[in-house]
């Protein structure tokens, strides 16, 4: 019997041929790309990409929770490991203050670098936003190798489209995230969390301060930038 309220099979063919577009055209820009059709596949994929004795540095990413590395990093106890955001029991960050902020700094000196990312278009950009940089800068350079995990959710039409994901979808849900899980109830202020609609604020807390826009690797840096693009809904 047909079950018309399963829709699985869909969704999963959709996110497999516009997953495999977009891997294809990050290829065409030295840009390393699989498609993993779930979070069990990306995850082997992401640990057979981290050599061992590697150092490896995350930012901040749903994403790469939701695959679980870190906790498969660690288990796997080959590599130095910094993370300035893991959390305790309560949501809030272990580390703090000066010691957060250079661990936030490793990142440019990983062999390792592993995050997600906002938005993929189908022609191959990779489209971010962060508030204060360390997520997004050290994807353009320093670490010698970059790994993003990025569900299939956020694959989108073209730029325009991947500015309007960040500004009306992943930056509200962050900010409420924030304010709800994190301790930062002065995330829970600003304008898109209190309407849910973008009105390009000038709050002082405001998170979309840093947009990058990757449109390719240098044929020097071919590789350096690995996406797992995964064929499920992961991370804002």
């Amino acid at each position: 019997m047909t079950d018309e309220l399963d829709l699985s099979q869909e969704w999963k063919w959709y996110y497999e041929e516009r997953g495999k577009r977009v891997v294809s055209n990050l290829q065409k820009k030295n840009i390393n790309a699989i498609f993993a059709v779930n979070k069990t596949e990306a995850l082997a994929s992401v640990l057979a990409m981290i050599p061992e004795g590697a150092k490896v540095v995350r930012g901040d990413s749903m994403s790469v929770d939701q695959v679980g590395v870190m906790e498969a990093l660690k288990e796997r106890n080959q590599n130095v490991i910094i993370d300035a955001f893991a959390r305790d029991a309560d949501g809030r960050t272990v580390l703090k203050g000066k010691e957060r902020r250079q661990a936030q700094k490793e990142a440019f000196h990983a062999d390792v670098f592993i995050t997600g990312a906002n938005a993929i278009t189908l022609d191959g950009k990779i489209v971010s936003t962060d508030a204060v940089g360390n997520r997004v800068a050290p994807v353009i350079f320093g670490p010698e190798k970059v790994i993003l995990v990025v569900g299939a959710n956020k694959i989108v039409t073209d730029l325009d489209a991947a500015l309007r994901r960040i500004h009306e979808v992943a930056a509200p849900l962050n900010a409420k995230r924030h304010a709800l899980k994190h301790h930062r109830p002065e995330f829970g202020q600003l304008p898109c969390v209190i309407t849910g609609v973008c009105v390009d604020c000038n709050s002082e807390w405001r998170i979309c301060r840093y947009t990058t826009i990757i449109e390719g690797s240098m044929a020097s840096e071919k590789g350096r930038i690995n996406v797992v693009l995964v064929g499920e809904d992961l991370g804002i």
